[in-house]
């Protein structure tokens, strides 16, 4: 419970103090004057480390007693020792003293008193603070059976606390408080923290850089409650370094830096009530912030976060405000291409870098798909200043056309399926899901009920932008798309959803809980384009991995795509994770018998639906169809 420190401390164990200068003035004052001090501030902001440096410096002994419920008064004062109590009755010599005791006697030899530091101060029950009264006001304590104690003319007591509102604190008693002086502490300035991580650590460079961003970035965070001290940005430049060595990086890559700050700080932070998200989703999204992920659609150079110099600076290519460019390998569109097209196109488009949004708007009233198609295109023209203007108008308008799709959930229950669970037998996803030649008789996990749940739905959208995905068919994804963003942001299970881009590779657009503008959601997934081959399974497995460490009863995904691939592995291998994949399937031509059966024959497999959309006005209640 207690533990007695001195304030000898060997150079290479003690912790520089750096900054706090005002603090550190005001606190050796008040204990040179017989004040009692009581530090406040939330973690990792140098209360203890301060104090052990002025106790070091003016030769005192420092009694430490951790706060929490379990400290009673009798720990904090003392007891008698009954084996010599049943001996030689209540006399001083069977009196062992507590943390109190000890700190108002001092050393003993000279009786001069020593510093008492009282931890987590607001954490200690109300009885065990009262004992403090009289020892503040009078200098001395009257215990039963051994009577008054009075302390040295050295004791003080110097107590730590977080700030009231963090976890498990309760408010100081007004007598407590105004018997003592209050010095509040808050978080040093970047640099300052920076000097002290690289001095503990003895790492130097962007590691530090790095780690101290990412833990001052998740004191500001609006899901955050409480964000992680500057031990947490320790433990990060400690846990960075050293899995960079173990993976061979030199520099490190961002990745490494991923899981060095899930490791060193999710558990540090404290996530706002009634926010449905993880600790894992905030670092991502800040760290997507400070290092966005590489990205030459964005960018326009060749980058390997492996190779990289590190977290680009503010204002580098990748981040808001630069323009985007194509990626290297893929074909845009030149204005003949687009002419020939788009009978249109013109009278949108008279002049080189020229998006005439009126002439759009007439097109949009006339014939909904031609002009989706148009826009579609536009977003990926060779002409820059087109494609930029393109983009942000397919942001507002796919995202408007999205609106129509399913109702907000009212509530948190309702009546669902659910394979292997209890309630009445849903016979026709049972008979769906099943595969009559793998045994003559559905098993335990075949059969699907329908029963009354607490329902808490994670969803990852997938958009296939392979080749396959031109003009109208990537228009009719974007306002899926735009679709499931808003019915899964909204509502009372309002919880966001991951959103990938597939085709050789997987793009990762928006971390699975992670809050994006809607509208640059969706105008960078309509410049999407895709060749090559089209590996299904590896999005299928990125999207399980997004949804493992959601909140929810039931992990979705969403599918847009016509379910051909040319890669990988057979995409019904890659389900494990995945409750239900429903399938949208757009088919804005002639209907490829292909792509319907490969559809269906996925969704059936993961316990979805497959829903076929070919114009835009079919999107809105398909979606009402698989999310309602």
């Amino acid at each position: 419970m207690t533990a007695l420190s001195t304030t000898t401390q060997t150079q290479a164990n003690r912790i520089p103090i750096v900054g706090l200068r005002r603090e550190r003035e005001v606190l050796t004052v008040a204990l040179a004057t017989g004040r009692h001090v009581v530090l406040e501030g939330p973690p990792g902001t140098g209360k203890s480390t301060l104090l052990h440096e002025i106790a070091r410096e003016a030769g005192q002994r420092m009694v430490f007693v951790e706060g929490n419920a379990e400290l009673t008064p009798a720990r904090l004062v003392g007891t008698f020792d009954p084996a010599q109590v049943l001996t030689d009755g209540y006399q001083a010599g069977s009196f062992v003293d507590g943390p109190l005791l000890q700190a108002m006697r001092g050393d003993g030899a000279d009786g001069g008193g020593g510093l008492l530091y009282l931890e987590e101060m607001n954490r200690i029950p109300e009885e065990t603070l009262n004992v403090l009264i009289t020892v503040l006001t009078e200098g001395e304590i009257t215990v039963p059976r051994l009577g008054t104690v009075s302390a040295g003319p050295g004791f003080r007591l110097i107590a730590a606390m977080n700030p009231f509102d963090a976890i498990g604190t309760a408010r100081v008693s007004q007598a407590i408080a105004d018997r003592m002086c209050r010095i509040v502490l808050g978080y040093q300035d970047e640099h300052a923290e920076q000097t002290i991580t690289a001095s503990v650590t003895k790492v130097e460079g962007r590691a530090v850089i790095l780690a101290v961003a990412l833990a001052r970035a998740t004191r500001e965070h609006r899901d955050v409650r409480m964000g992680s001290s500057v031990r947490g940005a320790i433990d990060l430049a400690h846990v960075l370094t050293g899995l960079a060595r173990l993976r061979g990086e030199d520099p490190f890559g961002r990745e490494t830096a991923r899981d060095a700050a899930h490791a060193a700080l999710s558990g540090r932070i404290r996530i706002a009530d009634g926010v449905e998200r993880t600790p894992e989703s905030v670092l991502d999204e800040l760290l997507d912030k400070l290092w966005p992920p590489d990205d030459p659609a964005e960018s326009g150079e060749d980058t390997d976060p492996g190779k990289a110099d590190g977290p680009p600076p503010s204002g580098a290519p990748g981040q808001q405000g630069g323009r985007s460019r194509p990626q290297r390998g893929e074909r845009t569109l030149g204005r003949n291409e687009l002419s020939s097209r788009h009978e249109q196109f013109d009278d949108v488009s008279p002049e080189l870098g020229e998006l005439d949004v009126d002439a759009f708007d007439q097109m949009m009233a006339e014939d909904p798909e031609a002009a989706s198609a148009l826009l579609a295109d536009l977003a990926v023209a060779t002409d820059a200043e087109l494609r930029a203007q393109a983009k942000r108008l397919a942001g507002r308008v796919f995202l408007r056309l999205g609106r129509v799709g399913p109702a907000k959930a009212r509530g948190t229950r309702r009546l669902g399926p659910r394979r292997g669970g209890e309630g009445d037998l849903d016979l026709d996803r049972t008979l769906d899901t099943w595969e009559p030649g793998r045994s003559s008789r559905p098993g335990a996990e075949d059969v699907v009920t329908r029963d009354w749940t607490a329902h808490r739905r994670a969803i990852c959208l997938l958009v296939d932008i392979s080749g396959s995905m031109q003009g109208l068919a990537v228009a009719l994804a974007a306002v899926a798309a735009s679709g499931v963003v808003l019915a899964s942001s909204s509502g009372a299970t309002k919880m966001e959803p991951g959103v990938l881009a597939f085709g050789s590779g997987v793009k990762i657009l928006q971390r699975q809980g992670n809050a994006r503008p809607p509208e640059a959601l969706v105008a960078e997934l309509v410049g999407l384009r895709g060749h090559g081959t089209t590996d299904l399974a590896a999005a299928l497995r990125e999207a399980s991995k997004q949804l493992s460490a959601a909140p929810a009863q039931e992990r979705m995904v969403v599918l847009l795509s016509d379910c051909l691939h040319t890669a990988g592995d057979d995409p019904a291998t890659a389900l494990a994770g995945i409750d239900r994949v429903h399938v949208l399937l757009p088919q804005p031509g002639e209907p490829d018998p292909e792509a319907l059966a490969a559809s269906a024959a996925l969704a059936a497999r993961g316990g979805g639906r497959c829903q076929t959309v070919s114009r835009l006005g079919e999107v809105g209640p398909a979606l009402t169809r698989i999310l309602g």
